[in-house]
């Protein structure tokens, strides 16, 4: 096992990855200050490791909520729900909340956590390889809005994050690369050494190869830590992790949210930031092909599904990036370089769109 510590002015705490953490009692019972706990789920993973949690926790008497599965839960309707359960259940604010599942649930029980009787401590205890490497550390919580991704929430941070790699051989082959995606997202805009890392090793990542994945996944924990620990509320550099996720959104907002996993939306994504990039003359050619290339090497989409350039313009305006009525996109000017501009010529926003409608 290893462990990493986010440090921020309110308090830090530790992301524990290794194999088998979901037997670790001690591990799992530390973040716990109170005498109950609540373990919100979903109906994929409950099968699987729900009465790992639930035994390790059983001093605690657990109350157990267990969610539908999918994108579509992420919203006020679902928050409604896990309040309602943890009210019955008579649990008060002394009770710690544990997310066991992947980003969905994750999002969801740290905003239930950061509302419910104005805020209770909660655990992160995240089972697919993308809530893993990303939604589980920084504190971003929250839901859909029809007009928009992740549009109602709040920064509240977790006890701690709970990482057991194991739980990945029960993940979906298209869940791996979506998650996939959001670890190529770290090399590509901060960590070019990384990237080579990737390009050597995507084969044993996609065949779960036990030490890569580790691997991967503390690197990617490390380098989101880092840019949270000196941004914590994205006043700034934080902003450069929604590498592809401008695009992204839209495509899943336009498509309707849960036909295309967040990973896939956003891979296609950070390729069409690449070629806006090269368009505007700040990545070369040969950069963007290298991407492209790790992104279809890892199983993902390179290419945007038909959707029509004004539609898109519609949704990236009202990305949560966008500012004083101009939309922000985190752009390359060589991989491992990536920031943060508004200066995108029209025209060439629309050129980029059009190609692929």
């Amino acid at each position: 096992m290893s462990t990493l510590t986010l440090d921020l002015p309110g308090g830090g705490y530790p992301i524990h990855i290794g194999a088998g953490l979901l037997g670790s009692v001690d591990l799992l019972r530390a973040p716990v200050s109170g005498d109950r706990v609540a373990i919100i789920t979903n109906e994929i993973v409950a099968p699987l490791y729900l009465s790992r949690l639930t035994e390790a926790l059983a001093p605690f008497d657990p109350a157990i909520v267990v969610l539908p599965d999918g994108e579509t839960q992420k919203a006020l309707d679902t928050i409604d729900r896990i309040v309602g359960a943890l009210l019955k259940a008579r649990c008060d604010r002394a009770t710690t909340l544990f997310a066991l599942g992947g980003g969905v649930v994750g999002d969801i029980t740290g905003f239930a956590a950061a509302v419910y009787q104005r805020g209770v401590p909660f655990v992160q205890v995240p089972t697919t390889l993308l809530s893993q490497v990303d939604s589980s550390v920084g504190g971003k919580t929250g839901v859909n809005h029809a007009l928009g991704k992740n549009m109602i929430g709040c920064f509240y941070q977790p006890r701690a994050v709970l990482i057991d790699t194991t739980t990945l051989t029960t993940l979906p082959d298209r869940e791996l690369s979506a998650g996939l995606a959001e670890v190529i997202k770290y090399a590509a805009i901060g960590n070019r050494e990384f990237l080579g890392w990737l390009e050597q090793n995507m084969e044993a990542l996609l065949r779960r190869d036990a030490s890569a994945l580790a691997y991967a996944i503390e690197t990617s924990c490390r380098d989101k830590a880092r840019v949270v620990m000196a941004d914590e509320r994205e006043a700034g550099v934080r902003a450069l992790l929604n590498f592809g996720h401008t695009f992204g959104h839209a495509i899943e907002g336009a498509m309707g949210y849960g036909r295309w996993l967040h990973g896939e939306a956003v891979a296609v994504g950070m390729v069409m930031a690449a070629r806006l990039s090269e368009r505007l003359g700040w990545l070369a050619a040969d950069e963007g092909r290298r991407l492209r290339a790790l992104i279809a090497r890892a199983c993902l989409p390179v290419t945007p599904p038909a959707i029509a350039p004004q539609r898109f313009l519609e949704l990236m305006a009202v990305d949560k990036k966008a500012a004083h009525g101009r939309i922000r996109f985190v752009l390359l000017r060589a991989l491992g370089d990536a920031f943060l501009t508004d200066e995108v010529p029209e025209d060439a926003l629309m050129a980029l769109l059009t190609a692929h409608e």
